[in-house]
């Protein structure tokens, strides 16, 4: 029987010792902040302190309405979820016939994109759609000009 390795507890240890101690004050500042005092100094402390204590115990199980609604069979819920599983295995498929690496040029790409758009004619409604909003924008900007300063003296 050979003798165990002293030194490999220690990282153990240590590493054990503090995550009980950061967890212990993670916990200290948890129970704090939760848990806040009323500074009694404050003119608004009394009617504070009374808000507090009479809604300590709000909200209750009973104020929340009870669902109408009949909770759905543990067979309908195994059953959608294995529709999910389908649904979710054939997106799998496809996102994985997708070829995500671009290999060509981006130049030459947003040359050919650009070529496909400008190669859609724009519709004269669009075009009249566009000088509306033009029209709109600078009456909005005309109408948020500020006035002009009031003449604040006595009249003679």
């Amino acid at each position: 029987m050979t003798a165990p390795d002293m030194n490999a507890p220690i990282p153990k240890i240590a590493a054990m010792t503090a995550a009980v101690l950061l967890t212990g004050g993670l916990s200290a500042c948890v129970t704090s902040a939760f848990d806040p005092e009323t500074d009694a100094t404050s003119p608004i402390a009394p009617r504070v302190q009374a808000l507090v204590d009479a809604n300590r115990e709000y909200p209750q199980w009973a104020d929340f309405p009870k669902s109408l609604e009949p909770l759905p069979a543990p067979v309908a819920i195994a059953t959608q979820v294995n529709t999910l599983r389908v649904t979710n295995a054939g997106l799998a498929g496809e996102v994985s016939r997708i070829d995500w690496q671009e290999t060509g040029d981006p130049a030459a790409y947003a040359a050919e994109v650009q070529a496909r758009v400008n190669a859609v004619p724009v519709a004269p409604v669009t075009a009249e759609t566009e000088a509306e909003m033009e029209r709109f924008l600078a009456r909005t900007r005309e109408r948020g000009r500020a006035p002009p300063p009031v003449d604040r003296r006595p009249v003679q």
